[in-house]
C-alpha cells in the first residue's frame, strides 16, 4: 500500500516527506494507521548515529493509532482498536519473563533496521527502504507493528496525549514508579527538566513526594514549580550545584534521576546524594567518570534505566488511569505539530524550544 513516510537519508540529513509502499502484515505483524507520534530525543540522537548501510530508514517510536488489520497469529488486538506503540521485546527470555521485557536480550529487535530474516517491509521506487525502528518506525501514516509492543488504549483518548505513553512517559513515570519506588514524603531529585524529567516530576509529586527540580532554562524550572516540585536549582547561577541541592533536602536526596546523561551532571547528582542514597541514570550519554570512593563511602546505589523498567502491556494502561485522574498532566508538556512540519518540530526539540512536540496526521 501507498504511504505517507519522513525518510532520513543521511545521518545529518532532514527529515523528508515522501511517498514510499508499505508491504501488507505478515502472520505475526498488525497494521496501524498512525494519527500521533511524539519525536523523542532517541530520534534524533540515534539518527546522528545510525549506520551509514541502514540508509534511508524511517524513525520513529511513540505512535499512537488505530489497527487497520492483523496476520493470522495476531490474538491481543483487532481491527478498530485504538493502540499505543511502544518498544518491542521477545517475550521468551529470562528478562521478558520475569517481568523486564526493556532489557529483553533481543535487542536487536529495536534498532536492527528490518525483519528477522533481514527484509524490510518499506521501499521506494521498488528500492528497499529500512524501518521497524522500536518494531513500529511511526514517522508515516502507516507502521506495521508486534503484538509485543502494541497496546490497546481507550479510543476516546486523544492520540496526542496516547503518543508519548509509549516512550518518554513510560521512562520518567516508570523511574520514579517501578525502579525507585520512594516513600510518601520522601525527596526525589530530577536531573534535566525536560519530557522525560518533568513526567518523572509529575509521578513523584503523585506519589506524594517532595520534588527538586534542576535545570538551566528559567522557563522548565518555573513549569516544575507549577507541576508540584517545592525546589528548584539552577546549575548555572555560579554555585556549587550539588551543595545547593543539600541544602534543599536537609543534607543530601536520597532518591535523584539523571535525565541528561551528560557526566558533569552525573557528578553534580552523585554528590548530591545522602548516604544510602540511589540514583538512576536514564539520559543518553557517552562514558562518565565519577569518584568511586565517594560512591563506596557514601554506600550509594547506581541504577541503569531503560524504558523505565515498564512492560508497556502492564504500565500503559497504569499511565492512562493517572493521567485520566489529572495526576499525569501531560497536556502541560506537549507542543502539537502536522506531521508535514516534521523538520521543524525535530529542530525544536532539539534546540529544548519545545518540551514534547508531538506530530498529528490527518
Amino acid at each position: 500500500m501507498r504511504i505517507r513516510a519522513a525518510l532520513s537519508e543521511t545521518a545529518d540529513g532532514p527529515f523528508t516527506v515522501r511517498d514510499l509502499d508499505l508491504d501488507p502484515p505478515r502472520a505475526d505483524e498488525i497494521l496501524v494507521r498512525i494519527t500521533a507520534a511524539g519525536i523523542c530525543h532517541t530520534d534524533l540522537s540515534m539518527r546522528r548515529t545510525w549506520p551509514p548501510t541502514r540508509f534511508p530508514m524511517v524513525f520513529g517510536h511513540e505512535g499512537a493509532g488505530v489497527v487497520e488489520a492483523v496476520g493470522a497469529d495476531v490474538t491481543t488486538v483487532a481491527p478498530g482498536d485504538s493502540v499505543c506503540l511502544s518498544y518491542r521485546s521477545c517475550g521468551a527470555c529470562e528478562q521478558c519473563a520475569a517481568g523486564h521485557p526493556a532489557y529483553c536480550r533481543d535487542s536487536r529487535l529495536n534498532t536492527s533496521g528490518g525483519r528477522a530474516d533481514g527484509s524490510t517491509a518499506l521501499s521506494l521506487d521498488g528500492a528497499p527502504v529500512h524501518g521497524d525502528f522500536f518494531g513500529q518506525s511511526s514517522f508515516a501514516t502507516y507502521a506495521l507493528a508486534h503484538e509485543r509492543n502494541t497496546v490497546k488504549v481507550p479510543s476516546d483518548l486523544d492520540p496526542v496525549i496516547v503518543a508519548p505513553l509509549g516512550c518518554s512517559v513510560q521512562t520518567g513515570a516508570g523511574t520514579v514508579l517501578n525502579v525507585l519506588e520512594p516513600e510518601p514524603g520522601s525527596t526525589v531529585t530530577v536531573f534535566g527538566a525536560g519530557g522525560v524529567g518533568l513526567t518523572a516530576v509529575m509521578a513523584a509529586v503523585a506519589s506524594g513526594c517532595r520534588v527538586v527540580a534542576v535545570d538551566p532554562v528559567p522557563a522548565r524550572r518555573a513549569l516544575a514549580e507549577e507541576l508540584g516540585a517545592a525546589a528548584t536549582v539552577d546549575p548555572t547561577d555560579g554555585s556549587n550545584t550539588a551543595a545547593a541541592v543539600r541544602r534543599s533536602t536537609a543534607g543530601g536526596s536520597p532518591y535523584a534521576i539523571d535525565t541528561t546523561g551528560r557526566p558533569r551532571v552525573i557528578t553534580q547528582a552523585i554528590e548530591s546524594l545522602r548516604r544510602q542514597g540511589q540514583l538512576a541514570l536514564v539520559g543518553m550519554g557517552g562514558k562518565a567518570e565519577f569518584d568511586i570512593m565517594t560512591v563506596m563511602a557514601k554506600g550509594l546505589r547506581l541504577r541503569g534505566v531503560i524504558e523505565g523498567d515498564a512492560d508497556p502491556a502492564v504500565f500503559v494502561p497504569r499511565l492512562v488511569e493517572l493521567y485520566r485522574a489529572g495526576r499525569l498532566p501531560l497536556d502541560r508538556l506537549i507542543t502539537r505539530f502536522p506531521f508535514a512540519a516534521i523538520e521543524d518540530a525535530a529542530q525544536s526539540a532539539a534546540s529544548g524550544k519545545t518540551i514534547k512536540p508531538v506530530l498529528t496526521f490527518g
